[in-house]
């Protein structure tokens, strides 16, 4: 373990391309350093977290007023030595965006702050209008993320009936997509990938029925078009289209359980469906296989064809639940909530190591894999861990001293990973 032992450190930033009296309240950069460790130790609710459809409507506007930037508290570190440290005025929401950013970014109730890779400095404020509830998000849940942060654009359905996307840096261009009339209304956006952002709109029951029905759709962003729109009789939400080739996996709610539906993603047909397991809470593709929660805390395969696979399940007198799995090459990396990180071959569910980390998990925590290293954040208090993904071996484990109430959240560029919890984001070499 290093400790940065620096003074803390204070820097003032102009937005780039605003009027002064637009400048905001963006935060500061500070470096590491401090009077030592405070942490702020609390109970972590294990094994809590539900996908849900609601949530608030968001406009977007440039930087709003303030007043002035706050003061920073010392931050002391234990881990690898932040190359910068950026404090925020407020806590951030991460869990409103449903992919981990190519970008530093803090995104909190004010909206979206984008931040110089090379040394944190805000570079473009995009606020929300209104924000989320203030009882949102609760520990309790993990809501489905209806923001997306792709290469250069920030992706909202703040206006209704319009997909919008905002420059990070230049709102010149911004663009706005006009949607037909069958996706007016709730517009949710659920997954991302390969240059198609995907989501639904849900409907009213029929008179016949009492569970809503669903429209799905998807945009291909470069070109600005709806790719294709269907309607479904149930609600439904497409949460997984990464390493899928042609394939787009959906959870369709059937009232007293949920199962999981393949479509074709260039068309939105649909292709297969297999049970869910009681509450299908995720999904992660392997190949073109898909992992899914078996029911009983653990974690089951599905072929490609939605066939069963192997089942890997908490043994007799062990209590655990299974988190959404992180898939590497041959093999799968899944993470569980108490604490421990298993990796199983796809192929057949055999158990190639475990590492035990300092922390417990829940649904909220959401790993980065990269060039070998899984990357797993944990509790305010409890920090990031970094483990080799061939080995199991815990390489470091990054925390500051808070104080702090919400998860640690990931993000890289490929050259930075960005961890940050409450209002404050670390950027860390990439080891």
């Amino acid at each position: 373990m290093k400790s940065s032992e620096g003074p803390v450190q204070e820097a003032s930033w102009q937005w780039d391309g605003e009027a002064d009296d637009a400048a905001g309240a963006p935060g500061d950069v500070i470096g590491g350093g401090g009077d030592g460790p405070r942490l702020s130790r609390r109970g972590l609710l294990v094994g809590a977290g539900a996908l849900t459809l609601g949530g608030a409507a968001w406009a977007v506007t440039g930087a709003q007023g303030g007043g002035p930037a706050p003061r920073p508290r010392p931050t002391s570190v234990a881990g690898p030595t932040p190359l910068w440290t950026y404090r925020g005025p407020e806590a951030m929401t991460p869990e409103r965006l449903m992919v981990p950013p190519d970008r530093p970014v803090s995104l909190s109730r004010a909206g979206l702050q984008v931040l110089d890779p090379a040394d944190g400095g805000p570079k473009r404020l995009l606020s929300f209008d209104p924000p989320p509830p203030k009882d949102w998000p609760s520990d309790l849940e993990r809501p489905a993320g209806n923001v997306a942060v792709q290469r250069d654009y920030l992706y909202t359905s703040a206006s209704r009936g319009h997909l919008d996307a905002h420059h990070l840096t230049d709102p010149a261009a911004d663009w706005s997509l006009p949607l037909p009339d069958d996706l007016q209304g709730g517009l949710q956006l659920t997954a991302v990938d390969a240059g198609v952002l995907y989501g639904c709109v849900l409907g009213w029951p029929r008179a016949d029925s009492t569970v809503p029905s669903s429209r799905l759709f998807a945009v291909r962003l470069e070109e600005r078009s709806l790719l294709w729109s269907v309607a479904v009789d149930r609600q439904e939400r497409p949460v997984a289209h990464e390493h899928l080739g042609n394939q787009l996996a959906c959870v369709r709610s059937l009232g007293t359980g949920s199962e999981l539906v393949v479509r074709d993603s260039a068309t939105g047909r649909e292709l297969w469906t297999a049970p869910g397991g009681g509450d299908l809470s995720w999904c992660t593709a392997v190949g073109r296989s898909f992992l899914v929660p078996d029911g009983s805390g653990g974690v089951r395969l599905l072929g490609a064809d939605g066939k069963p696979g192997w089942t890997r399940s908490p043994a007799r007198g062990e209590s655990w639940r299974a988190l959404p799995p992180v898939p590497d090459a041959v093999r799968v990396l899944v993470p569980r909530d108490d604490g421990v990180v298993t990796c199983l071959e796809t192929v057949n569910g055999r158990v190639l190591w475990s590492c035990k980390l300092p922390f417990l998990l829940d649904l909220r925590s959401r790993p980065l894999l990269h060039e070998g290293t899984l990357y797993v954040p944990g509790p305010a208090a409890g920090g990031v861990g970094a483990i080799h993904a061939a080995t199991g071996v815990l390489g470091w484990t990054f925390r500051d001293s808070g104080p702090g109430r919400d998860v640690w959240s990931l993000a890289s560029d490929g050259e930075r990973l960005y961890a940050g919890h409450d209002e404050v984001l670390h950027a860390l070499p990439l080891t």
